[in-house]
């Protein structure tokens, strides 16, 4: 069988094509790129932050991670396999792509590990309908709330400062809902257009003070809260700018960026940051060439200069990586794999008991159509962060969700 380099539908899905009118729908107000709701803000230091790296377009987790122990996984895959004997951080069933080599520091101190089978409940093979259920992680409800809205909104806080989504101008699912968020493209992006100081005190922001104050409507609310938050956001603004350390690339970018919001100290718990694209119907190609080298070496140089970019800070920082499907065990005719089930998450830093592998392995099956099967609900890995990392409730963030004990993250 033959595929296409990239589905129709991925094709279709960029960040501001798929999430674009769902993040301007209810009370959320753009001021030149910062995007928040009618929330006043208030900076405050924050205990433990959560960045959520989503690898858009479904990464083939039996290439990041590789079960070298099942031999199905070399018969399925005669030309893209993954040579056991190049593999990193190898126990009896599984080593990590030799292109994460940069992530080995961490995996070697225990700070970083990875759960195997994960995913959704049910298969969804389609992009679009796996993001929403993912990000979501509500199904049935109609409600549109994200679980990491749903997250920020179980203490008292309600500061647009608590959530970020960097590198876009929309706000994903995920953070999608009641709670004030903010969402931009950069650090510094974030200001009041048309004003050349950072300060207040110019005239067009004079005048939309001027303006803007005595509304007391949700318009009004949304402006005055945009003010404040522009104004709490200083501190992130006026940490030093390391990207020259990280990977030339969009990942590297938005990672630098997200740590000169956790330097700033003013009051992030959560960030959202994505990945793409790794939808490879087509040239995932080996060791020597194609697209999933290159996407490794990316995603493991980023992070890995990320936490050396926090030092210290790094402490409270937990990153965790998500995709919203798996891919067929089986490659294609196109040296590439297409749409399957099952995946791995890939945690680091702290709270995570790192150094090993985490998950039920279910075995692999050689049909054309069969998939990696999950075994661990991918809201169980994450209810552990939010437990560990939050104190939060599991049953507010995750509603009518029982989660099942997977071990990977330390408490408190």
């Amino acid at each position: 069988m033959t595929a296409a380099p990239c589905c129709d539908e991925f094709a279709r899905l960029s960040r501001r094509g798929l999430l674009g009118a769902l993040a301007m729908a209810g009370t959320a107000t753009a001021i030149g790129s910062a995007v928040v709701t009618a929330s006043p803000a208030r900076a405050a230091s924050a205990d433990a932050v959560l960045v959520v790296l989503s690898l858009r377009g479904a990464a083939d987790g039996l290439s990041l991670v590789v079960p070298h122990g099942d031999p199905v996984y070399y018969a399925a895959r005669p030309r893209i396999a993954v040579p056991a004997a190049s593999l990193l951080a190898k126990d009896d069933m599984f080593g990590l792509h030799p292109k994460l080599a940069p992530l080995l520091p961490l995996w070697r101190s225990g700070r970083l590990a990875a759960v195997h089978a994960t995913g959704l409940p049910a298969p969804n093979r389609s992009h679009f309908a796996a993001m929403e259920e993912v990000e979501d992680a509500n199904p049935g409800s109609a409600a549109r709330q994200g679980w990491l809205n749903r997250l920020i909104g179980t203490d008292a806080r309600r500061s647009p400062l608590q959530a970020v989504n960097l590198g876009g101008g929309v706000v994903p699912t995920s953070l999608y809902g009641a709670e004030p968020v903010m969402s931009t493209g950069s650090v510094d992006a974030v200001s009041i257009p048309g004003d050349d100081q950072w300060d207040t005190t110019g005239g067009r922001v004079r005048s939309l003070h001027t303006m803007w104050d005595g509304d007391t409507g949700p318009l009004g609310r949304a402006v005055g809260s945009a003010f404040a938050a522009v104004d709490s956001f200083g501190p992130a603004r006026e940490a030093a700018d390391r990207s020259a350390t990280y990977p030339s690339t969009d990942l590297g970018r938005a990672l630098a960026q997200v740590a000169r919001v956790v330097r700033g100290d003013v009051g992030v718990e959560v960030v959202t940051v994505d990945q793409g694209d790794w939808d490879m119907h087509s040239d995932l190609g080996t060791l020597e060439w194609g697209r999933m080298r290159r996407n490794a070496e990316d995603l493991a140089g980023s992070v890995a200069a990320f936490f050396a970019d926090l030092g210290p800070l790094s402490s409270k920082v937990t990153l965790v990586t998500i995709s919203e499907f798996g891919r067929r065990v089986v490659e294609n005719d196109s040296n590439g794999l297409d749409h399957g089930y099952g995946n791995v998450m890939l945690l680091a830093g702290a709270g995570v008991k790192g150094g090993r592998y985490y998950g039920t392995w279910p075995g692999l099956a050689e049909t054309l159509d069969a998939d990696l099967l999950v075994t661990t609900d991918y809201r169980s890995v994450l209810a552990e962060v939010v437990a560990s990392r939050f104190r939060a409730s599991t049953a507010e963030v995750f509603p009518g969700f029982r989660p099942e004990a997977v071990g990977v993250m330390t408490s408190l």
